[in-house]
Order: structure tokens, then C-alpha cells, then sequence
């Protein structure tokens, strides 16, 4: 048994209500249970599945796993679209910045 995290955004009613049913919600939409089963972690992201509406919600999972590069199980539904990937055993999300976000990264006068 392994401790899980779960990180929801903009989620429906419903899907907090059965989180908290099965989980501790530790901050709004933060919940964790400390010894969940392979199985009632499956079960739990059947659910989440299921019900997930899309739009602008989010949900994430994780839990230790070492059977993964990094030791760290994790899955997700939602946008903003981001690309979970495995950079040298470390998980790091990626995503597309639009030409305004690379502009202000690459303008020096924003360096000091």
C-alpha cells in the first residue's frame, strides 16, 4: 500500500464529493490517502474517468511506484494540455508556450 495524491481543478461537485468519501482533502482540491491499494486506486480513477466533463477541469494522480523511471506513478485528464515525461528519472510537465510567453523569456531586459 502506497500513499496517493490526487490534485483535481475546476472539478464538478460530484467528483469532490467521491474524493472526499474516499480521501482526505488536505487544501481545496489536494486530497490523499496514505495506504491506498493498487486496486482501490484503480477503482478510484475508473470513476474519475467516467465522469470526467473536459472544459477547463483537471486531474492528476500519483503515487509512489518502483517499477517506473523516477519511482513515481502518475496519470491525468485534463487540459491544459500537458505532456508528463521522463527526463533522466525525474517526471516533468511540458507544454506548448504561445510567441508572447517565449518572447518574455528570451528578452534580456527581463534578466537581472
Amino acid at each position: 500500500m502506497a500513499m496517493t495524491v490526487v490534485v483535481t481543478r475546476n472539478a464538478a461537485g460530484r467528483v469532490r464529493g467521491f474524493l472526499t468519501s474516499c480521501m482526505c482533502e488536505i487544501a481545496p482540491g489536494v486530497y490523499t490517502a496514505p495506504r491506498m491499494t493498487e486496486a482501490l486506486r484503480d477503482r478510484i480513477w475508473d470513476v474519475m474517468t467516467d465522469w470526467f466533463e473536459g472544459g477547463d477541469s483537471a486531474i492528476m494522480m500519483t503515487w509512489p511506484d518502483p517499477s517506473v523511471p523516477g519511482g513515481q506513478g502518475l496519470r491525468a485528464l485534463g487540459v491544459p494540455r500537458t505532456e508528463v515525461v521522463d527526463h533522466h528519472g525525474i517526471f516533468l510537465a511540458r507544454r506548448e508556450l504561445n510567441e508572447s510567453q517565449v518572447r518574455s523569456l528570451t528578452n534580456s531586459d527581463n534578466w537581472d
